[in-house]
């Protein structure tokens, strides 16, 4: 279950579900004993171009959709996808859902009527938010969540300065390769005339 964005999640699915069908045998087995593995992935942001909160996919050739083998199967639920307006009549997966991303307590007797087997869940979450140790833990946890969070942006936009940074200076090397002169280079670049000295090569 991922609560924010970690980027690359498609990659990361693959590698996670490689994992698992890998450390199912031992060097030397039989590749007849790898059974199916199955990925689930819970989602509190929006991954997917459509809005079907549940997407399904499988191994299959392109144009006639035969399945090459079913060993592959990974699930997407987009929590951010799901319509809270009403709590739905039947039961089934969209209850547990609902209850995940956090409907309405108000609306927690009528999943449970839809899905009996949520009170357990209900129930367990009921005693955890009375524990003042565990709240504590769960709060410092989702700290350590938003401090990465902030930690990956910083890292990205510190990446994307040093981009800018590199292409300026790429930019003013060719330019004095060019035989362009500095000023007019500093003006083009934005770079000093200083910053533009030292990136003359060496005589």
């Amino acid at each position: 279950m991922q609560l924010f964005n970690p980027y690359n999640m498609e990659k990361r699915t693959l590698f996670y579900w490689s994992e698992m069908y890998y450390h199912q045998i031992r060097k030397g087995d039989n590749y007849n004993l790898l059974k199916k593995c199955v990925t689930i992935n819970i989602l509190n942001y929006s991954c997917l171009p459509h809005d079907r909160y549940h997407s399904v996919f499988h191994l299959r050739e392109d144009h006639t959709l035969i399945p090459l083998i079913d060993d592959i199967e990974v699930h997407v639920l987009e929590l951010t996808k799901l319509q809270e307006q009403r709590v739905p009549v039947g039961g089934g997966l969209v209850n547990w859902l609902l209850f995940l991303k956090g409907v309405d307590k108000l609306s927690w007797e009528a999943l449970q009527v839809n899905e009996p087997m949520l009170k357990k869940a209900m129930d367990t979450l009921e005693f955890l938010s009375q524990d003042e140790a565990t709240r504590l833990a769960y709060q410092a946890r989702m700290k350590a969540l938003r401090d990465e969070v902030s930690r990956m942006e910083g890292a990205r936009e510190e990446g994307r300065e040093e981009g800018k940074a590199q292409g300026k200076a790429e930019t003013a090397i060719n330019l004095l390769s060019m035989g362009i002169d500095i000023q007019t280079i500093a003006k083009a670049t934005g770079l000093t005339e200083a910053e533009i000295r030292s990136l003359r090569p060496l005589s």
